[in-house]
């Protein structure tokens, strides 16, 4: 059976960028280490349809599958890391199953 990729959407409003650079810095190899590729990394957002929310920053990671992107988020590294982005930002984290 073939497994199906996942996606981890990041809404992310940042409160002290600095602090959160850092989180960016060790996060980065964090995620491909464990097969993540990043879709989308902040960028512009041409709002179009905004009833259920406002968007700030958006990020997209696509993990090859389920497994890998939970190894990644329980992973002892990843908590190691996890405070630089809750305490610096306020976020909304969702994994998506992919087609």
């Amino acid at each position: 059976m073939e497994k199906n990729a996942i996606y981890l959407v990041l809404d992310v409003d940042i409160h002290n960028l600095e602090e959160y650079k850092k989180y960016i810095e060790l996060g980065q190899p964090l995620v491909h280490k464990f097969g993540g590729e990043y879709i989308v990394r902040g960028g512009n957002i041409e709002r179009s349809e905004t009833e259920l929310w406002e968007p700030k920053r958006m990020v997209i990671i696509k993990f090859p599958d389920k497994e890998c992107a939970f190894n990644w988020y329980n992973s002892e590294e990843y908590k190691s890391i996890k405070s630089l982005r809750t305490n610096n930002s306020t976020s909304t984290l969702l994994f998506i199953d992919g087609v």
